[in-house]
């Protein structure tokens, strides 16, 4: 509790899902938050219901796909707070669907969010905390970016790639004061299941399939992250699906290969225009 308390954190992706449930946990822990989302309501709404529970926050517009966007969202964060202690590179959009259906469009989006987003946050919030000598950048990607993931390939790429933008900053920040974590979650019962763009699969099918999975609550998910950003880890597994499938892919990547066969095998059956 005493490691955030008084501490300034920001939050992108804050007005719903893992975002909002990192935003509450950590203003119970004492921490201001500063709430960022392309949904100002959501924001806003994230934001009233702490400071009613007596927490400290704020809420604030934002594009993580626009440059000028994040910077700015840095940089008065800084000029107003004197300093930023956590960076929560949290925002992202889903795409499922075969790379067959998919054209560059599809490409581009999840790029500019998932990738561009976190490296624009990443950038501007490590150059602020290499001036104040501290702080600690904690980047959202997924299960899907520690194994391969098809059905979910444009997903999966934007995922991988933060693993290594984050994992290979870690190393170079330790030197300058700053550490850098990664959030690998499994299954999470968050607004992106329900904002997913659906690539040549109608809704309703991939609904009743995601049915049956359990998946965890963001609350308890947002415990397992802090805890983790509390310890310093490198990879932040969420959810024990994720952590069981990361081992089993380094030490038994046949198996994982054979089911995942399986899974495309089962995808392309909801698939239109078999």
């Amino acid at each position: 509790m005493k490691l955030f308390n008084n501490k300034v954190a920001v939050v992108t992706g804050g007005g719903s899902g893992i975002g909002r449930a990192v935003c509450e946990e950590i203003a119970r822990r004492g921490a201001l938050v500063i709430a960022a989302d392309i949904n100002m309501e959501a924001a806003q709404k994230v934001a009233s219901a702490i400071v009613e529970n007596g927490g400290k926050a704020e809420a604030t517009h934002i594009d993580v796909a626009r440059e000028e966007d994040v910077r700015k969202l840095v940089e008065e964060t800084a000029s107003t707070h004197g300093r930023i202690d956590y960076m929560f590179n949290n925002a992202g959009i889903g795409i499922v669907g075969e790379v067959r259906d998919m054209d560059l469009d599809h490409w581009r989006r999840i790029i500019d969010v998932n990738l561009w987003g976190v490296i624009y946050g990443t950038t501007a919030a490590y150059q602020v905390m290499i001036e104040q000598g501290f702080g600690h950048i904690v980047n959202t990607a997924s299960m899907a970016g520690l194994i391969p993931s098809p059905g979910l390939t444009a997903y999966s790429t934007t995922k991988y790639a933060v693993v290594g933008l984050s994992t290979s900053l870690r190393a170079e920040a330790v030197g300058l004061g700053v550490k850098v974590s990664v959030i690998c979650p499994g299954f999470i019962r968050t607004g992106i299941v329900d904002a997913i763009n659906y690539i040549n699969i109608e809704r309703e099918d991939m609904d009743s399939l995601l049915e049956q999975i359990k998946m965890m609550d963001p609350d308890k998910g947002a415990r397992i992250i802090l805890h983790g950003v509390a310890h310093n880890k490198a990879i932040i597994t969420v959810g024990r699906d994720a952590g069981i499938v990361r081992k089993l892919y380094w030490f038994h990547p046949a198996l994982i290969a054979r089911t995942q066969r399986k899974l495309i095998a089962e995808f392309r059956k909801i698939r239109l225009g078999n």
